[in-house]
């Protein structure tokens, strides 16, 4: 039998219970009136900017404090801002997470991208131009190759290990290795020529970078047609890569990080544009990840940093 003393304790426990969600809400937004969110240089800045403001918008309404967005020049700065505390959530490659876990960053990754078919992958590829008499990576010895971004794990970390299966040393094989900092500067330097094979990311047919390139109409034949894909051809794919995860500080108060792992996950349902924006309507909701899903990319990028120091 619930009696009148028992029902005034329940109401008077449910009453603080509600008076202190809002506090606790309260407790970390005032502790944090603006969080930064970075993003890794997938392309320039205006395409990163152009991308991800309508999400960061959004995110901003969701979580009823301020979010800014911040558009790292390399890899390498999501790692370090975050090592620092300045960057509270970070959108990395697979590479450079594991890279700031390996250095000791105290980061943890929530959320993965999800491809239209349901898979949680990607290819690093090697591109030339379909003009050239190039059929394979052997057909290229001695020319010269554009990689992305040392941190970059289908421009960079993945390339190089994929040649090295194939019992090929970058260094010794190319006439000139070309780090040329992002996956469209790397489009830029085949198609201009500075380099006659570059590696960049793919998903599928219809979805990679160089086809968002060419979607926006950044590559141009000499006649100043637009360039299709048939002006390019892949000459070698590599093992399937684990998709970008997102990560937040390890520091921020546990009911922060429930809230953004929240908004992220309705992303698609409470902001479908914003959302649909970010893969030109090509990915699948985001789904939940940790930190152990990266463990063979920590080993994949302790080995490239070990074939870097057996060529140096």
């Amino acid at each position: 039998m619930i009696d009148r003393r028992t029902l005034l304790a329940g109401l008077t426990a449910g009453a603080a219970a509600t008076l202190a969600r809002p506090a606790a809400a309260q407790s970390w937004k005032s502790a944090y009136p603006e969080l930064v969110f970075a993003v890794v240089p997938a392309e320039n800045a205006s395409g990163v900017n152009d991308r991800w403001t309508p999400f960061v918008t959004y995110l901003s309404k969701q979580l009823g404090t301020k979010v800014t967005l911040r558009v790292a020049n390399d890899y390498a700065a999501v790692i370090e801002g975050q090592r620092a505390g300045n960057i509270h959530i970070g959108y990395y490659g697979p590479a450079s997470f594991a890279r700031a876990l390996l250095t000791g960053v105290k980061t943890s990754a929530f959320i993965i991208d999800v491809n239209s078919d349901g898979t949680k992958g990607y290819y690093s590829v090697f591109y030339v131009k379909s003009d050239t008499p190039y059929k394979n990576v052997q057909d290229l010895k001695g020319k010269n190759l554009g990689l992305v971004d040392p941190n970059s794990t289908s421009g960079y970390n993945m390339p190089l290990f994929t040649l090295n299966k194939d019992g090929i040393n970058a260094e010794k094989f190319f006439g000139k290795v070309v780090v040329t900092g992002s996956h469209e500067n790397a489009v830029l330097a085949l198609w201009q020529g500075t380099v006659d094979v570059a590696a960049n990311w793919w998903n599928a047919p219809n979805d990679s970078n160089l086809t968002r390139m060419l979607d926006k109409g950044m590559v141009k034949r000499a006649d100043g047609k637009p360039a299709t894909v048939e002006d390019f051809r892949i000459v070698q794919t590599s093992s399937m890569i684990i998709n970008s995860p997102t990560a937040y500080l390890d520091s921020l108060p546990a009911d922060l990080k429930g809230a953004i792992k929240t908004a992220f996950l309705e992303a698609p349902k409470n902001d479908k544009a914003a959302f649909d924006r970010l893969s030109d309507g090509k990915n699948r909701p985001w789904e939940p990840i940790d930190n152990a899903a990266y463990d063979d990319t920590i080993k994949l990028i302790q080995f490239v940093d070990r074939l870097r120091k057996t060529n140096s």
